[in-house]
């Protein structure tokens, strides 16, 4: 990997984009892994166009859109340094996870090429659309909203 000026956080993007670079061999799906262009420094008639074409304030920088272990993908918000989640972003990460996304904070891009493997590790879940029941199955476990087998599972033959 080449070296990065990890001072802010884009640098720590860069880095995490390259260490998913030279990971692909090993988890193919990294290839799907990208950033979501919300943040950055923009003059106020591109700020204005972008608004208008749907870019939306705290939605976390980093999308991985592959299932894993009852999630239907991960959303990362990076930080570097001192910076912390502002409430916009809190607020779009515990939609996420209402929703049945895995979504976290990182502090650096170690971090977050910790919890992208974590997340790769763990098992694919059946999913519903195969099931018989897809059509009238309520999936989610109801207590923590997290997406479960329904009990009822039954291979389409």
């Amino acid at each position: 990997m080449r070296n990065f000026r990890l001072d802010d956080e884009s640098g720590h993007q860069e880095a995490l984009f390259s260490w998913a670079a030279y990971q692909l061999g090993r988890m193919p799906e990294l290839e799907y892994l990208h950033h979501v262009p919300n943040g950055g420094k923009r003059d106020k008639a591109t700020a204005t166009a972008l608004k208008r074409q749907g870019v939306k304030a705290g939605v976390p920088d980093i999308c991985l859109p592959v299932a894993r272990g009852g999630y239907h993908g991960l959303y990362i918000e990076l930080k570097a340094g001192r910076n912390k989640a502002t409430d916009n972003q809190k607020r779009w990460l515990k939609f996420l996870e209402e929703q049945g996304y895995c979504a976290a904070v990182c502090y650096g891009w170690n971090e977050a090429a910790d919890k992208i493997t974590e997340y790769l590790e763990m098992e694919k879940e059946k999913h519903c659309t195969e099931c018989v029941y897809a059509e009238t199955c309520i999936w989610r476990n109801r207590e923590d909203n997290r997406p479960t087998e329904c009990g009822e599972y039954k291979k389409k033959s």
